[in-house]
């Protein structure tokens, strides 16, 4: 493990949704037990920590995303005993962890909201949450004409005439930050994790915890997470007062060394915006969504490579880049279309060109990681997955599904179990002959990491041997990168000392520069040329 106070600086982080990753009891959902069996498998791929979303109780209506109780493992995962076990097997591993806190919202099977349905309307108990009245004659009406990010209003009427706000689903009532017992108890909560050993937390939401207490209407054009507002003041997303929690929370982290950290999930419309998370006494870092919208075009990556390094060096911030995650659609899925930009989880009118994506996801992870910063990958993506877009209407349980009136398939296309041997489902992922929770597609049979794991030309190979090669060269991870000139369709950029890495998005082949040796390539270069769709790393001579 790298003891180092600012390891998190240059990170590389491998996402694990623990359902999705490996089974050890043989129920077809995966859990604590089955990702602690495997740490060896991660610790080999070359990765520095593991973030987990969330394992605790739950009724799992939003895939745990919907907590009954923080500090709880729901049996489906395992025991406290587990995660305690857990946190040390990571560390034997030479790994750190980061475990998700979902600060916005709770399950509504919380005590808490259950006290604030018994006690009715006006009482303390439902000041933690965010009652109204409604509108019309009768308040037969939503407070306001707010959305839900899942589809439909972000409103529910209960029984008493009172609507409470849930931009997420029914199920996940949204707490009032600016209650004292909502500020206090989450940062107990992350004392309770903190004390037992985690190295960092994720927050999930970061950008919505403060709403604007007038509750004034949105009125045209209701944005979402994956469309950003970009305006002076929107009414629940990325408001100031959110700072004010995280420099408290940046206080706690201290408490138990200078080496915890926090990762924000702050989906907001400008790298400055961005920026005003990781300043120096607030969270350490935050994703950059930014680059993971961003289409398979060399002028918008420059330009979003520059606006958030340019945004975050001016606080003295990391970047940490990202492709895929548990909320999107797989970036093999997504370069293999047209249109490359990320979207909601549509039903596709035409399958994906799943070679081509392959190819452009090979680039895109030389790419990442030769950027200065960290970067976290998604489970899987080291095995060329692609999202599951034919999944049984039946085996949905994404709850967009619902929602969108059918017109979003949600999110459990990216989210399918993992396969790791064998040449027909389970993959290995759990006992033989037990379906998993989402069905895997036959045709991953070429994909399982027992298929993979000795072709060094496999995406598997090259995630390998791309991570252990830039964990030696001392120009790779944290620090300064400098563009080089380059044709019209090709990102060419130096880091010192000594290396360059050109990626090639034009129509066709580029010359290799002169004085130099590769020492990584997504696919061979051809006659001393780099190929359309491709990225190599290169050292000077």
């Amino acid at each position: 493990m790298d003891y180092s106070e600012n390891w998190w600086r240059d990170a590389v982080v491998y996402e694990v949704y623990p359902r999705s990753f490996a089974d050890s009891n043989g129920d077809g959902t995966g859990d604590l037990a089955g990702l602690r069996a495997r740490l060896g498998y991660l610790a080999d791929l070359g990765v520095d920590a593991v973030w987990t979303t969330p394992w605790y109780r739950s009724p799992m209506v939003d895939g745990g995303y919907d907590i009954e109780d923080h500090r709880a493992v729901d049996p489906v995962f395992g025991t406290g005993a587990d995660a305690v076990e857990l946190i040390a097997e990571v560390h034997r591993a030479g790994l750190r962890l980061l475990i998700d806190v979902v600060p916005n919202h709770t399950s509504d099977r919380h005590r808490w909201f259950r006290a604030a349905l018994a006690a009715g309307p006006g009482s303390p108990e439902r000041a933690r949450y965010h009652f109204r009245p409604g509108r019309g004659d009768d308040g037969e009406l939503p407070p306001n004409d707010w959305r839900s990010v899942f589809g439909g209003p972000a409103w529910k009427r209960v029984p008493d005439g009172e609507w409470y706000l849930h931009l997420f689903a029914p199920e996940q009532p949204d707490l009032n930050w600016d209650h004292p017992e909502v500020r206090a108890d989450f940062e107990d909560l992350l004392r309770f994790w903190f004390s037992r050993g985690v190295d960092g937390v994720r927050i999930d939401v970061a950008h919505g915890l403060v709403k604007d207490p007038a509750f004034p209407d949105l009125g045209s054009g209701h944005e979402d997470r994956m469309r950003p507002p970009d305006r002076g003041r929107h009414p629940h997303w990325d408001l100031e007062g959110v700072h004010d929690i995280y420099r408290t929370w940046r206080k706690i982290a201290g408490e138990f060394g200078p080496d915890r950290v926090f990762v924000a999930e702050a989906w907001v419309a400008r790298p400055d915006r961005l920026a005003c998370y990781v300043r120096p006494d607030e969270l350490h870092t935050a994703f950059n969504f930014h680059f993971l919208r961003c289409s398979w075009d060399a002028g918008a990556l420059r330009s979003v490579i520059d606006c958030t390094v340019e945004a975050l060096h001016a606080v003295g911030a990391p970047a940490t880049w990202v492709l895929s995650n548990h909320d999107v659609v797989r970036h093999v899925t997504r370069f293999g279309r047209a249109n490359t930009r990320v979207e909601d989880h549509p039903c596709p009118a035409e399958p994906a060109d799943l070679p081509l994506g392959r190819r452009r996801a090979r680039a895109a992870l030389l790419l990442m990681l030769a950027l200065p910063g960290g970067a976290y990958l998604y489970q899987g993506e080291e095995l060329g997955l692609e999202e599951v877009e034919d999944l049984p209407e039946d085996a949905l349980t994404d709850p967009t599904w619902e929602r969108s009136g059918h017109t979003q398939r949600g999110r459990d296309g990216c989210r399918v179990p993992l396969p790791w041997s064998g040449t027909a489902p389970p993959f290995g992922f759990t006992d033989a002959g037990v379906p998993t929770w989402l069905p895997q597609p036959l045709r991953w049979r070429a994909l399982t990491v027992r298929a993979q794991e000795d072709d060094p030309e496999s995406m598997l190979g090259l995630y390998r041997a791309a991570l252990a090669a830039r964990r030696e060269h001392p120009a790779l991870g944290d620090g300064t990168m400098t563009w080089r000139p380059a044709p019209e369709g090709v990102l060419r950029f130096a880091r010192e000392p000594g290396f360059e890495c050109v990626v090639n998005l034009s129509a066709g082949p580029v010359e290799l520069p002169d004085g130099a040796r590769v020492l990584q390539a997504s696919v061979p270069p051809e006659d001393g040329r780099v190929p359309v769709d491709a990225a190599v790393w290169l050292v000077r001579r």
